[in-house]
Protein backbone atom coordinates (compact mmCIF):
# COMPACT_ATOMS: atom_id res chain seq x y z
CA UNK A 1 0.00 0.00 0.00
CA UNK A 2 0.98 3.53 -0.44
CA UNK A 3 0.70 5.08 2.50
CA UNK A 4 2.50 2.14 4.19
CA UNK A 5 5.52 3.15 2.02
CA UNK A 6 5.01 7.19 2.72
CA UNK A 7 4.90 5.91 6.29
CA UNK A 8 7.79 4.02 6.57
CA UNK A 9 9.64 6.76 4.45
CA UNK A 10 8.62 9.18 6.52
CA UNK A 11 9.67 7.17 9.56
CA UNK A 12 13.29 6.83 8.28
CA UNK A 13 13.70 10.54 7.80
CA UNK A 14 12.81 11.25 11.71
CA UNK A 15 14.98 8.55 12.96
CA UNK A 16 18.06 10.07 10.64
CA UNK A 17 16.50 13.70 11.84
CA UNK A 18 16.85 12.68 15.55
CA UNK A 19 19.25 10.07 15.40
CA UNK A 20 19.36 8.76 19.05
CA UNK A 21 15.73 9.27 19.60
CA UNK A 22 14.66 8.46 16.31
CA UNK A 23 15.80 4.87 16.94
CA UNK A 24 14.11 4.73 20.15
CA UNK A 25 10.99 6.55 19.27
CA UNK A 26 11.11 3.94 15.72
CA UNK A 27 11.49 1.00 18.20
CA UNK A 28 8.61 2.32 20.47
CA UNK A 29 5.91 2.80 17.66
CA UNK A 30 6.73 -1.24 16.10
CA UNK A 31 5.59 -0.04 12.69
CA UNK A 32 9.07 -1.59 11.13
CA UNK A 33 10.15 -4.72 12.36
CA UNK A 34 13.12 -3.78 15.03
CA UNK A 35 15.96 -5.41 13.30
CA UNK A 36 15.44 -2.74 10.31
CA UNK A 37 15.35 0.11 12.56
CA UNK A 38 18.32 -1.25 14.52
CA UNK A 39 20.14 -1.46 11.17
CA UNK A 40 19.19 1.42 9.89
CA UNK A 41 20.88 2.88 13.11
CA UNK A 42 24.00 1.39 12.31
CA UNK A 43 23.71 3.01 9.15
CA UNK A 44 23.82 6.25 10.71
CA UNK A 45 26.59 4.72 13.19
CA UNK A 46 28.61 3.64 9.91
CA UNK A 47 27.93 7.42 8.71
CA UNK A 48 29.03 9.02 11.44
CA UNK A 49 26.14 10.68 12.62
CA UNK A 50 26.14 8.88 15.76
CA UNK A 51 27.74 6.62 17.75
CA UNK A 52 27.36 2.48 18.27
CA UNK A 53 27.11 2.77 22.17
CA UNK A 54 24.41 5.43 21.99
CA UNK A 55 22.85 3.65 19.07
CA UNK A 56 22.42 0.33 21.06
CA UNK A 57 21.68 2.23 24.27
CA UNK A 58 18.57 3.86 22.78
CA UNK A 59 17.93 0.61 20.63
CA UNK A 60 17.75 -1.05 23.68
CA UNK A 61 15.42 1.96 25.69
CA UNK A 62 13.09 1.72 22.73
CA UNK A 63 13.09 -2.18 22.29
CA UNK A 64 11.77 -2.01 26.13
CA UNK A 65 9.41 0.70 26.30
CA UNK A 66 7.97 -1.34 22.68
CA UNK A 67 7.23 -4.48 24.71
CA UNK A 68 6.29 -2.78 28.05
CA UNK A 69 3.58 -1.41 25.94
CA UNK A 70 2.43 -4.50 24.52
CA UNK A 71 2.68 -5.95 28.19
CA UNK A 72 0.11 -3.25 29.18
CA UNK A 73 -2.27 -3.97 26.36
CA UNK A 74 -2.10 -7.62 27.46
CA UNK A 75 -2.52 -6.72 31.16
CA UNK A 76 -5.36 -4.36 30.36
CA UNK A 77 -6.89 -5.19 27.28
CA UNK A 78 -6.66 -8.60 26.84
CA UNK A 79 -6.32 -10.66 24.05
CA UNK A 80 -10.02 -8.94 22.26
CA UNK A 81 -8.32 -5.84 21.78
CA UNK A 82 -4.87 -7.61 20.25
CA UNK A 83 -7.06 -9.36 17.82
CA UNK A 84 -8.43 -6.72 16.52
CA UNK A 85 -5.65 -4.33 16.20
CA UNK A 86 -2.32 -6.08 17.04
CA UNK A 87 -1.83 -6.01 12.73
CA UNK A 88 -0.78 -2.55 13.25
CA UNK A 89 2.04 -3.54 15.58
CA UNK A 90 3.38 -5.96 13.33
CA UNK A 91 1.39 -9.00 15.50
CA UNK A 92 -0.78 -11.35 14.25
CA UNK A 93 -3.53 -13.67 15.73
CA UNK A 94 -1.05 -16.96 15.32
CA UNK A 95 1.48 -15.32 17.19
CA UNK A 96 -1.21 -14.61 20.35
CA UNK A 97 -1.81 -18.36 19.98
CA UNK A 98 1.97 -19.29 19.71
CA UNK A 99 3.17 -17.16 22.61
CA UNK A 100 0.57 -17.84 25.23
CA UNK A 101 0.81 -21.68 24.36
CA UNK A 102 4.65 -21.20 25.63
CA UNK A 103 3.90 -19.07 28.17
CA UNK A 104 1.53 -21.65 29.48
CA UNK A 105 3.49 -24.57 28.93
CA UNK A 106 7.09 -22.90 30.22
CA UNK A 107 6.37 -20.47 32.67
CA UNK A 108 7.51 -16.34 32.63
CA UNK A 109 11.03 -17.92 31.99
CA UNK A 110 10.62 -17.80 28.06
CA UNK A 111 9.77 -14.28 27.89
CA UNK A 112 13.94 -14.34 27.43
CA UNK A 113 14.64 -17.12 25.41
CA UNK A 114 11.38 -16.42 23.13
CA UNK A 115 12.86 -13.08 22.50
CA UNK A 116 14.57 -15.03 19.52
CA UNK A 117 12.55 -16.67 17.91
CA UNK A 118 10.94 -15.60 15.30
CA UNK A 119 7.33 -16.20 15.69
CA UNK A 120 7.26 -15.84 19.20
CA UNK A 121 9.41 -12.72 19.60
CA UNK A 122 7.09 -10.01 19.32
CA UNK A 123 4.21 -11.19 20.83
CA UNK A 124 5.44 -13.12 24.11
CA UNK A 125 4.72 -10.01 25.99
CA UNK A 126 1.15 -10.31 25.60
CA UNK A 127 0.30 -13.40 27.43
CA UNK A 128 2.95 -12.03 30.56
CA UNK A 129 0.90 -9.07 30.80
CA UNK A 130 -2.57 -11.44 30.74
CA UNK A 131 -0.85 -13.25 33.63
CA UNK A 132 -0.13 -10.31 35.51
CA UNK A 133 3.37 -11.00 35.44
CA UNK A 134 5.33 -8.53 37.71
CA UNK A 135 6.69 -5.91 35.86
CA UNK A 136 10.12 -5.96 37.21
CA UNK A 137 10.66 -9.54 36.51
CA UNK A 138 9.26 -8.78 33.03
CA UNK A 139 11.58 -5.63 32.22
CA UNK A 140 14.76 -7.85 33.72
CA UNK A 141 14.35 -10.56 31.09
CA UNK A 142 12.98 -8.63 28.23
CA UNK A 143 15.75 -5.90 28.67
CA UNK A 144 18.72 -8.85 29.06
CA UNK A 145 16.88 -10.43 25.63
CA UNK A 146 16.89 -6.99 23.87
CA UNK A 147 20.38 -6.04 24.38
CA UNK A 148 22.58 -8.55 22.02
CA UNK A 149 19.82 -8.46 19.99
CA UNK A 150 20.44 -4.45 19.36
CA UNK A 151 24.08 -5.14 19.35
CA UNK A 152 23.86 -7.56 16.63
CA UNK A 153 21.48 -5.15 14.71
CA UNK A 154 23.55 -2.14 14.79
CA UNK A 155 26.80 -3.33 14.24
CA UNK A 156 25.72 -5.54 10.88
CA UNK A 157 24.30 -2.02 10.04
CA UNK A 158 27.18 -0.63 10.50
CA UNK A 159 29.31 -3.31 8.40
CA UNK A 160 26.81 -3.13 5.60
CA UNK A 161 26.83 0.99 5.93
CA UNK A 162 25.24 2.23 1.93
CA UNK A 163 24.10 -1.43 2.01
CA UNK A 164 22.04 -2.15 5.53
CA UNK A 165 18.87 -2.90 3.56
CA UNK A 166 19.95 -6.36 3.00
CA UNK A 167 20.17 -7.13 6.29
CA UNK A 168 18.40 -9.63 5.96
CA UNK A 169 21.21 -11.46 3.92
CA UNK A 170 23.82 -10.66 6.33
CA UNK A 171 21.91 -11.22 9.26
CA UNK A 172 21.21 -14.77 8.36
CA UNK A 173 24.61 -17.16 9.35
CA UNK A 174 24.09 -14.59 12.53
CA UNK A 175 20.25 -15.74 13.31
CA UNK A 176 20.49 -18.86 13.33
CA UNK A 177 23.58 -20.09 15.86
CA UNK A 178 21.78 -17.25 18.43
CA UNK A 179 18.25 -18.99 17.47
CA UNK A 180 19.91 -22.50 18.68
CA UNK A 181 21.42 -20.91 21.66
CA UNK A 182 17.71 -19.69 22.27
CA UNK A 183 16.61 -22.82 22.03
CA UNK A 184 19.30 -25.11 23.84
CA UNK A 185 18.55 -21.68 27.30
CA UNK A 186 14.98 -22.96 26.40
CA UNK A 187 15.46 -26.69 26.98
CA UNK A 188 17.85 -25.90 30.21
CA UNK A 189 15.00 -23.55 31.03
CA UNK A 190 12.11 -26.47 31.04
CA UNK A 191 14.66 -29.25 32.50
CA UNK A 192 15.47 -26.88 35.36
CA UNK A 193 12.18 -26.36 36.18
CA UNK A 194 10.61 -30.05 35.64
CA UNK A 195 13.71 -31.15 38.11
CA UNK A 196 12.35 -28.39 40.48
CA UNK A 197 8.41 -29.52 40.40
CA UNK A 198 9.26 -33.23 41.13
CA UNK A 199 11.63 -32.69 43.90
CA UNK A 200 8.75 -30.68 45.65
CA UNK A 201 6.37 -33.54 44.80
CA UNK A 202 8.94 -36.13 46.00
CA UNK A 203 9.49 -33.93 49.81
CA UNK A 204 5.52 -33.55 50.01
Amino acid sequence: MEWISSVVATLFEWIQQLGYFGIMLGLMIEVIPSEIVLAYGGYLVHGGHINFVGAVFFGVVGGVIAQLFIYWIGRYGGRPILERFGKYILIQKKHIDVSEAWFLKYGPGVIFTARFIPVARHAISIPAGMAKMPVGKFLMLTTLAVIPWSILFVYLGMLLGENWEHIDEKAGPYIMPILLVALALLIVYVLVKWFGSSRKKGDA
